[in-house]
């Protein structure tokens, strides 16, 4: 698959590292090379990896995306209320997913880790489940883009308490 990411940062970095492994073939903007229009046009799949405040700026200078996915992975650390995923305009098929864990974690994903996606287009949906599988990890379908601000809420509450040493998944009750 054709893969661009937006971004240049540590979740650029780290999914884009998975997916290379996988055999994507890869292409990368960002602030200081550019290239938006290039990599848009490039690829199949964008995986959206820039501050929140860039979005905006981004999204204008990729260009038309009408067709593409794109893969948002963004949390506002603002939280000012309004969801990443909502302050998303473009006529690509976005989908929420990779925000829930730390980048670490996606620097070596552990087997079978669990990665809701929220989104409304069934054939983006299929396209992000083969990503996710692709670095072992499980695709969990959570709902429409309009779920997405869940999972922004979650990992703002979910990152700090790994970051802290805590074991997030404790506070669930095993299933069963």
């Amino acid at each position: 698959m054709r893969i661009g990411i937006f971004g240049t940062g540590g979740m650029a970095d780290a999914l884009g590292t998975q997916w290379a492994r996988a055999g994507h073939e890869l292409r990368v903007a960002g602030r200081r090379t550019g290239g938006w229009r290039e990599v848009a046009a490039f690829a199949d799949v964008l995986l959206l990896a820039v501050p929140a405040a860039a979005i905006g700026e981004v999204l204008a200078k990729a260009g038309p995306l009408a067709g593409k996915v794109l893969v948002d992975c963004t949390n506002d650390p603002a939280l000012t209320g309004t969801p990443v995923a909502s302050r998303i305009v473009t006529e690509a098929h976005v989908v929420k997913a990779f925000n829930l864990a730390h980048v670490d974690v996606w620097r070596t994903p552990p087997p079978g880790l669990a990665v809701p996606l929220c989104g409304d287009d069934p054939a983006a949906l299929e396209v992000v489940s083969t990503l996710v599988r692709d670095i072992g990890c499980t695709p969990i379908r959570a709902g429409g883009l309009d779920r997405a601000a869940l999972l922004e809420a979650t990992a703002a509450f979910v990152i700090p308490l790994w970051l802290a040493g805590e074991d997030a998944r404790s506070i669930l009750a095993p299933a069963g």
